[in-house]
């Protein structure tokens, strides 16, 4: 069985980014990310013939598991989080691929072995010494693992061979400014910057991909996507779990390095971004790059007017009752970390002077959505707006990133009857419902994307240190400011008055979702 999905970013480059045969080596390939994600993204990309006929995979950690370990492993992450069923008479061509080394990512002599394994594997399968390394380990094993890979000349060198070997780097990139500079300078000593591939998920997700073919694919948006016709833009990322299992990680990071520094600063720059003159990798990120150039500083004069931070309290989420986030278990006694951040941006160009961006993400929240929502200025008050105390609701392009990718587009249109009578109505197109198959997966698309040598949805190093830098002149102020307690919100509510503070000043609310 073999089905051809499409990609709308790489249309027309069909014969250039073809996946090549190559051997994907998953470092902590006995992990969650690889059970849960990536185990289950290529069985879906094999199912739909989106691989190359050469290809093998290598898990690579200190679990003690062979090759029918890992096949077993495989399979029942596959049969858990798949989003296509296994299919038995599939299953034993892709097992066949699935293979595991044991090794720890500090030992030399492990990777004396994981080479000689992977010169066997490529000899049985037919494939050219192609490798790209996934990096499924925490960032202070970074640094290690890359010497390593380095020193057993498990790098090819960029020689015109056509041999590549590429490395995928999970984020957070770093902490803070300094340590995401000093894990790109680990990661750039050993590879060339075109064989690095820094993931965010997010980019990877149907919607997202579809917000260049939408924006520059049809004639209706692009002539209104600037500060003439749009009085602002939301980008919210809603959650509805607590830190759960995550708190000893996220106690140390909190909402804003967690999300908005990698999450939502790439979503602001596809929107934002200029029209590229080629769908060529590198044209797109520095597309991307120029909106974090023009992204207005916050001052430490403006952050109280700007940022909003704060933690979920105590509350209901599903009907059962919830603590707030300091009586986690993991969380410091104490802790300042915030589970929701809100922030009103200025992106200083031709296009976005003037137009504020506002951007907001949390934990306990009511549910779990993603949405970009482009607010249009409201027409002008005569005819059918007139009525200056029931003013017409604005027109809004909504692009639904999770749970329901797709998106929708409210207009306003008279209610049947004799008398003239406005109502505000919502068109909606839903990836599921119209092309009738879930969307594949994002960690499915950007698989498939290394493997061909497409960079177009992954992080450049100056794009990560851009952001940072943005990003660490918030938390200088914070950490200057050293608030001993945080606003709260409810858990299962959208977060803090002073959020709502934050928007109602401008005369403007929020959406609800």
């Amino acid at each position: 069985m073999e089905r051809h999905l499409h990609n709308p970013l790489t249309a027309g480059l069909s014969d250039v980014h073809r996946p090549q045969p190559c051997t994907l080596v998953i470092f902590g390939g006995g992990g969650d990310l690889s059970h849960r994600k990536l185990l289950p993204a290529l069985y879906n990309q094999a199912l739909d013939g989106e691989l190359p006929a050469n290809y093998a995979v290598l898990g690579f950690a200190l679990e003690e598991m062979n090759d029918e370990g890992f096949r077993d492993f495989a399979r029942e992450g596959i049969e858990t989080f798949s989003r296509q069923k296994l299919d038995p008479a599939f299953w034993p061509d892709f097992a066949h691929k699935l293979h595991f080394q044991q090794g720890s990512f500090t030992d030399a002599e492990a990777y004396d072995g994981l080479k000689r394994r992977l010169e066997e594997i490529e000899s049985r399968f037919g494939i050219p010494g192609n490798r790209i390394y996934y990096l499924a380990i925490p960032p202070s094993l970074i640094e290690a693992c890359v010497q390593q890979l380095k020193r057993a000349g498990l790098v090819m060198p960029l020689d015109g061979s056509g041999r590549f070997s590429r490395i995928i780097v999970e984020k957070p990139i770093g902490r803070d400014l300094a340590s995401a500079r000093q894990i790109n300078a680990v990661l750039c000593k050993n590879f060339n910057e075109e064989q690095i591939y820094r993931i965010d998920h997010y980019l990877g997700k149907e919607t997202v991909q579809n917000i260049l073919v939408m924006r520059f694919g049809n004639s209706i948006f692009e002539p209104l996507w600037n500060s003439r016709y749009i009085d602002h833009v939301q980008i919210t990322v809603a959650e509805e779990e607590g830190v759960g299992t995550r708190a000893g990680y996220y106690d140390q990071a909190g909402a804003l390095r967690d999300m908005v520094q990698n999450h939502i600063l790439q979503l602001l720059t596809l929107i934002a971004m200029e029209p590229p003159w080629t769908m060529d990798a590198n044209v797109i990120r520095d597309n991307r790059q120029d909106v974090l150039h023009c992204l207005r500083s916050i001052d430490r004069k403006e952050i109280d007017r700007s940022v909003i931070r704060a933690q979920y309290g105590a509350g209901f989420w599903r009907g059962q009752e919830v603590p707030g986030y300091r009586r986690e278990e993991g969380v410091a006694n104490g802790s300042t970390t915030e589970s929701y951040v809100a922030l009103k941006v200025f992106i200083d160009n031709w296009r976005w002077s003037g137009v504020p961006f506002y951007l907001r993400t949390g934990k306990r929240m009511p549910k779990r959505a993603s949405e970009i929502a482009i607010q249009f200025k409201s027409v002008p008050p005569i005819f059918f707006n007139a009525d200056r105390s029931h003013p017409l609701e604005p027109n809004v392009l909504a692009l639904n990133i999770q749970p329901n990718e797709g998106l929708s587009m409210q207009i306003a249109t008279k209610l049947p009857g004799p008398k003239v009578k406005i109502y505000p109505v919502k068109m909606d197109f839903r990836y599921g419902s119209t092309f009738g198959e879930a969307s594949p997966e994002a960690y499915e698309r950007l698989l498939v994307d290394v493997m061909a040598g497409d960079a177009t949805l992954f992080m450049r190093r100056d794009t990560v240190e851009s952001s940072w830098i943005w990003i660490q002149a918030i938390l200088d102020a914070w950490a200057d400011n050293r608030s001993r307690w945080l606003p709260e919100y409810e858990a299962g509510t959208w977060g803090p008055v002073e959020a709502d503070r934050l928007i109602e000043t401008d005369g403007r609310k929020w959406r609800l979702l």
